[in-house]
Order: C-alpha cells, then sequence, then structure tokens
C-alpha cells in the first residue's frame, strides 16, 4: 500500500467569515469530489486521526511549510458535506497578519490538508483512487488548491459591511438587498451580528431573505 506523507488536497475555502480578528470557518476538504491528483476522500476517512490528535493536536500551516504555523484549529469535524474547520490566524505573528490580509483582498482562497495514507482503493476503470483513512497531520492555507472547481473569494461579506457601515446604511442595505421590511431590519440591528447570524441559521422565511441577501453580496 502506498504512504504519501503530507500529500496536499484540499478546496477553496468554503468561508462562512474571514474575521478582522483571524478567525476563519469553512471546509478543508469536500467528500466524494475528485481532485487534480485524481483522489476522490470518503466519509469516515478523518474519524480515527480526528479522535487520536483532537484539533489542537492538528496544525495550522501556511503553504505546507512546517516552519511557519500561523494559527491554532479550535474545531476541526467531519459532517455530511465535509471536513469543516474553524480557526484562528494569531495576528502577533507577522506571516498570519500577512495571511490574513492576503485572504481578505482574495489573494489567497484555498485550503490544503496534509496527512499520512492509511488505506486506499484504487478503480481500475477510471484510475481514481478512494481514499478511506488518513492520519491527518496539518492543513494549510496555500495558494493552490488540488481541488478548483469549489473555489471560493475569502470575502469579508456582512461582517465587513457591518462594521464599516452606519446603523443606517446597514439598515438600508437590508431592505434594498435583503428585502427585508423595515420593522425586521431594525430587529436585526438591535440584536447586532451575532443576532443576525442566529437568525440567518433558522428555518424561517426571514432566514431566507438574509441567506439570499448575502449571497448576492458575496458576488
Amino acid at each position: 500500500m502506498t504512504r504519501h506523507l503530507r500529500s496536499p488536497y484540499g478546496t477553496a475555502l468554503d468561508l462562512k467569515s474571514v474575521g478582522n480578528d483571524g478567525v476563519i470557518e469553512g471546509y478543508a476538504s469536500l467528500f466524494h469530489r475528485e481532485d487534480l491528483g485524481h483522489d476522490v476522500i470518503l466519509p469516515g476517512a478523518f474519524t480515527d486521526s480526528l479522535r487520536k490528535r483532537t484539533a489542537a493536536g492538528i496544525k495550522l500551516l501556511y503553504q505546507h511549510n512546517a516552519a511557519e504555523p500561523i494559527g491554532v484549529w479550535d474545531e476541526i469535524r467531519e459532517d455530511a458535506k465535509g471536513l469543516y474547520v474553524r480557526g484562528r490566524l494569531l495576528t502577533a505573528v507577522t506571516r498570519a497578519r500577512e495571511v490574513l490580509a492576503l485572504m481578505q483582498g482574495g489573494a489567497v482562497d484555498g485550503l490544503s490538508i496534509g496527512f499520512k495514507m492509511l488505506s486506499a482503493r484504487r478503480d481500475v476503470r477510471t484510475g481514481i483512487r478512494h481514499i478511506a483513512k488518513v492520519d491527518l497531520w496539518e492543513i494549510s492555507v496555500v495558494t493552490f488548491p488540488m481541488l478548483p472547481d469549489a473555489r471560493a473569494s475569502a470575502r469579508k461579506r456582512t461582517a465587513t459591511l457591518l462594521a464599516s457601515s452606519s446603523a443606517a446604511e446597514f439598515e438600508r442595505w437590508l431592505i434594498a438587498d435583503g428585502t427585508l421590511t423595515s420593522s425586521e431590519a431594525r430587529a436585526l440591528l438591535a440584536d447586532g451580528l451575532a443576532g443576525l447570524h442566529a437568525h440567518a441559521a433558522k428555518a424561517t422565511p426571514l432566514a431566507a431573505k438574509i441567506r439570499a441577501a448575502t449571497a448576492r453580496l458575496a458576488t
């Protein structure tokens, strides 16, 4: 069985946010998606590794360079979509500040996982290798991920709009782009950004409006 050390596999950041405080979250791997190396990660591939190492034992690096740790992962877990991650760029570190600026500017937008292969099967007809189990060592912020069709820009999105706009300007955006009523917009502003995120996660008509407006903002 072939063993790969720190094999790059990754997606562009499917970001929910890139905060000015360095907090990032998104997906480092997507299940059932073929990458440029003709590898497909299967659900459950990270289970044992995450149980053994936990998020604290998996490094947050820049470009797979062990000499350049730029932060810490606070949460890493598998879900139905892939490998979800949430972490912090440590902005006291010069490289981390540079990476944060690059991500917010859209110049760097990829995540790539570094691992040792433990179990895989290659389809002799298609040549695709289905990876069933890995030992995950690190997750890097990278320029070119191995799964380019998942590319998504690292935009500041709603958080930045709220931080840089007056309450009146943000209320106008909610009404114009979010198609909210004036009373709905005022209610959301009263709860702040945390309240906006909480509302957006709900299965309500108002939540659908917020999600649609945020998607338009990100384009």
